[in-house]
Order: C-alpha cells, then sequence, then structure tokens
C-alpha cells in the first residue's frame, strides 16, 4: 500500500525539559538494573551514595560517547538506537563488578562458599514484572525515535517481535535441556532477553531480522545460563547474564543487520551494516562494546573500593542481618518476610532452625509460648497469631 514510502521528519517542538526527563528514566532504570549485582547483602546508604557516583562518573560519559553529536563512539559510528551500550551492556558489567567486590552471599549448606545455587523465590510475581516490563519496553524503545513516524512504528513492532521470539528461544532450549519440561521463569529471561538484543537495532532493522535479533538473543543467553559459576561470581539476579551478555547479542546483531532503509524512514538517519554491504561497522560495534565493558568494570571496581572505605559507608551487612533479612534490618513497618515467617513456625513447632535464629535486640513478632503438650490444631494457631501480630503492628 506504499506505506514504506511515507517520511515522516519530527512532529513540532520537544522541549528541553521534556527529553531531559526522558532520558533521566533511562539513567534511572540503568541504575536499578545494576544495584541488582549485590542484592541480600548490601547495606541501603552506601549503595545510594554509590548510586549516584555511579550513574554521574560511568552512565553520562558512556551516554555522551553514544549519543552526544561530539562522541567518538557516535561519530565513529557505532549503532546503538535506544541504549544497548549505555543502558544493558553498561548495567550488566558493573552488577558483575558489585558482585565481585561486595562477595558472594552466605551459604551455610556450602562450606566451600562456593557461588549458592537459589531456586526462584516468586515465579508469579517475576511473571506479573516480565509483562510490565514488556509493555513499558514499548516507551523505551519506541520513545527513542523522539517522533511519531513509519520508523516509529517500526521499532514499536521489532520490540514486541524480539520479546516474543527470545522467549520461544530461551524455551525451545529449556525444553530440550530439560527434556520436555518448560519453565515460567525461564520464559521470562527469555522475554527480557530479546528485549536486551532488540535495544540497540529496534529502530534500525527490517522486521524479520528484528524476529531473529531477538530469537538469537534468547538462545545466546540461555547458553550462558551458567556464567556465574564459570566466573566464579554470585551475581545471583543475573543481570551480566540478560542486560551485558544480552546486550552484547544485539550490539553485534545490529552491525549486521542494520538497513539504511529503515533507519531513513523517520526522513534523516541514515544507518548501514552489513546487509548494505558496509563491512566495518561490525568493528565499529565491537569497538563500542570493548570501550564500555571496560570503562565501566574498571570505573566500578575503583567507586566501589573508595566508597567502602569511607566511615558508615561499609557496604557489606554483617552476618546475621544478611540471614534474617535486609527488610528487618534496614527498612521498618514492613509486611513478614520469610525469616520472620520461620520464626513463626520455629515458635509453633513446625521448623528447627537451629543456630539460624540471633537475638540482635531488635523487636520483631510477638510469638505465643509453645507448650510441650500443643496440638496440631494449636500450631496453626499460633502461626495465624503471629503473623495477625505482624501485620496489625505494622498498619
Amino acid at each position: 500500500m506504499g506505506v514504506l514510502d511515507v517520511a515522516s521528519v519530527a512532529i513540532g517542538y520537544l522541549p528541553e525539559p521534556l527529553f531531559a526527563l526522558y532520558q533521566c528514566l533511562f539513567a534511572v532504570c540503568t541504575v536499578m538494573i545494576m544495584i541488582g549485582g549485590a542484592f541480600e547483602r548490601a547495606r541501603l546508604l552506601p549503595s545510594m551514595v554509590f548510586a549516584f557516583c555511579w550513574a554521574t562518573i560511568v552512565y553520562c560519559p558512556i551516554v555522551c560517547w553514544t549519543w552526544n553529536a561530539q562522541g567518538w563512539l557516535f561519530n565513529l559510528p557505532a549503532l546503538d538506537f535506544a541504549g544497548g551500550g549505555p543502558v544493558h551492556i553498561a548495567s550488566g558489567t558493573g552488577a558483575l563488578a558489585y558482585a565481585l567486590v561486595i562477595g558472594k552471599r552466605i551459604d551455610h549448606n556450602n562450606p566451600k562458599r562456593r557461588v549458592p545455587k537459589y531456586v526462584p523465590h516468586n515465579p508469579s510475581l517475576v511473571f506479573v514484572g516480565t509483562w510490565m516490563i514488556w509493555f513499558g519496553w514499548f516507551g523505551f524503545n519506541g520513545g527513542s525515535t523522539l517522533n511519531a513516524s513509519v520508523r516509529t512504528s517500526y521499532v514499536l513492532l521489532n520490540t514486541n517481535l524480539a520479546a516474543a521470539t527470545g522467549l520461544i528461544g530461551f524455551s525451545a532450549l529449556d525444553y530440550v535441556l530439560y527434556r520436555g519440561r518448560f519453565s515460567l521463569v525461564g520464559a521470562c529471561q527469555g522475554c527480557i532477553a530479546g528485549l536486551v538484543a532488540i535495544t540497540p537495532a529496534a529502530g534500525l532493522v527490517p522486521i524479520y531480522f528484528g524476529a531473529l535479533i531477538g530469537f538469537f538473543g534468547g538462545v545466546g543467553v540461555r547458553l550462558c545460563a551458567d556464567v556465574n559459576e564459570w566466573l566464579r561470581v554470585d551475581e545471583g539476579m543475573e543481570v551480566f547474564k540478560l542486560h551485558a551478555i544480552g546486550g552484547i547479542i544485539g550490539a553485534i546483531l545490529t552491525g549486521f543487520f542494520a538497513a539504511d532503509w529503515v533507519s531513513l524512514l523517520d526522513g534523516a538517519t541514515e544507518a548501514q551494516g552489513w546487509v548494505d554491504h558496509n563491512y566495518i561497522q561490525l568493528g565499529y560495534q565491537l569497538a563500542e562494546i570493548c570501550a564500555i565493558v571496560g570503562y565501566t568494570f574498571v570505573v566500578t571496581v575503583i567507586l566501589l573500593v573508595i566508597i567502602d572505605r569511607i566511615p558508615g559507608l561499609k557496604f557489606r551487612v554483617p552476618e546475621h542481618q544478611e540471614i534474617e533479612g535486609l527488610d528487618k534490618h534496614l527498612l521498618f513497618e514492613e509486611g513478614m518476610g520469610d525469616y520472620e515467617l520461620a520464626e513463626a513456625l520455629h515458635a509453633a513447632g513446625f521448623l528447627n532452625l537451629g543456630s539460624l535464629i540471633v537475638d540482635d535486640g531488635i523487636p520483631g513478632i510477638e510469638l505465643p509460648a509453645r507448650s510441650s503438650s500443643s496440638a496440631d490444631d494449636n500450631k496453626y494457631e499460633a502461626v495465624e497469631a503471629a503473623s495477625s501480630d505482624k501485620f496489625v503492628s505494622s498498619s
């Protein structure tokens, strides 16, 4: 119907405060992803100080390199449509450095202190969060055209297709490796891997290549499922695997599949990859990857070491706080957490925690006295009473 012949330039004037707010949300999302590298064992105040320093010293220069008209990656040019490098590769690499410096989580079942193996805590919440992220990615990628054009429609279609094919690729490998079984969390990871991989390419590649990029992103990330064990790092949120490796896959494939007729749908941008016989582009993409990974890792480690030595800003929480959960020690007016539930079960006679219960003087739930002659129904009443007391006191 001739829709591809329609070129649409920017409509109207984009206010600078609006653009600044949009880019601010990119920065917030990047820091939020990166901070996941040290979950369950880092104090909040030092993490907040580190987040500000990291965003200023690591994230902002990389953004300037990539998208500023004077940036060296922009002028190389390295192709990055919506943040595969500044957002995903940088956050994943930063999370790896964070996990490496702060050390592994405590695992009492593994005296050799190897990388702990944990199952997902709540697959339902993982699923809910994934579909919310999938929807939000339309703003992340779609808004990066900064206008309403045919190219924007391509971005949205590529984003949606890549999420779906990433899920398919990841789940297909799960099905083969686990002999006919699927994983809800694995499907969610595949979706995120596809979204990450398409981010640098969303506005640069045809739709059929967008689907391939998502599929290869899901498969590539699934093949790196044991990367934490390979590196001997406890990066339990798997930020490096999903975002850094997924972003690297996307950046490389952008160099292969970028087509100028897609980028020119906005009437201004011209980007060429191997499909346009611009073979040097792959080298530019590799230069971007190496620069961002190297700069992010080195500067992140330096920042962590410096901040950790400032009085009052030590990152790691004490061992008993890590065992009991950070909610109990770093927050208040929270709902019943896993450790408090374990206390309730212990008091009711269902669970023997041994030395894991630590009397640190911090007010917790008030548990009813336990009787040696209590029947099973009294045990259930104890658990219910403990839960009720916790939630009533919180409200």
